[in-house]
Formats: C-alpha cells, structure tokens, sequence
C-alpha cells in the first residue's frame, strides 16, 4: 500500500461522523474471543438501564473494543498490508466506533464525566474551525498546531 493510501484510510477511520449510517459487527474477534457484537449491544441496548451486574460486562466489553480498535488502527498505520486489507479494517473499525458510541451512550451517566467529554469535544472542533481559517492545514488534513 502507498503512503497516501494509508493516510486516506486513517483519515476515513478518524473523520468526525464516519459512523454514520455504519453498521455494528455481527461478531468481531476480541482479544482472541469471538464475540456476538451486533447481539451484545442490541440487547444492553433493549433495556432502560444497565443492572449493576452488567455494568461490569458493558465496560469490559468496551475496553476490550477500544483495545481491539487501537491495535487495526496500528496494524493500517503500521503492517505491510494491501489496500483490501486495509479497507476492510477500516471498515471495522469504524463498525467498533458505531458499538461504542451506542455502549457509551447507555443507562445513568456521570455527569462531570460527560461534562469533560462534551468540552473536549467542544475544544476539537474549535481548534478544528481554527485551523481551517487560518490556514494552517497540511494537505493531510492534521493541523500544525
């Protein structure tokens, strides 16, 4: 795979709503274990709330997902992989993503977490807008800052 080719998948996998319209997995390979993925979350997501007794399941799953996401990205950034490889990780990362927004967005929150989250978000875009009017973009699309 070329350089830029790369840089385009990377792209796709960070682009801000490049879960949209995406599908979840029916299963994905976790950390060596298969792993029901479309079911799982379809039916934590059938409940109101989250039982004691599953939050633990839910936020395993979700560091497993997360660690399982960082470790494809790596593997496009990184291996000595063709372009089909790298699509279809990309594709499935994106498919992680679409999971974990659904996970995360499940039951009672913590309030000063999702205060913390909602401004981070805030500041990206901000830097983001920054960015863009100034004209400090690379052709890559990473700012300089």
């Amino acid at each position: 795979m070329k350089g830029y080719e790369r840089k385009q998948l990377l792209e796709r996998v960070e682009r801000e709503g490049a879960t949209v319209g995406a599908d979840i997995p029916e299963t994905i390979d976790v950390q060596g274990e298969t792993l029901d993925l479309r079911e799982f979350v379809f039916e934590i997501k059938r409940r109101e709330t989250v039982p004691a007794g599953e939050r633990e399941r839910v936020d395993r799953a979700k560091r497993n997902l997360r660690r399982e996401r960082l470790q494809r990205k790596q593997r496009i950034e990184e291996a000595d992989i063709s372009r089909e490889e790298g699509e279809e990780l990309v594709r499935s990362i994106v498919g992680i993503d679409r999971a974990l927004n659904a996970l995360e967005s499940l039951g009672p929150t913590d309030i000063e977490r999702e205060a913390a989250a909602q401004e981070a978000a805030d500041q990206k875009r901000w830097m983001s807008f920054l960015k863009q009017a100034l004209g400090h973009e690379d052709a890559s699309g990473r700012g300089r800052f």
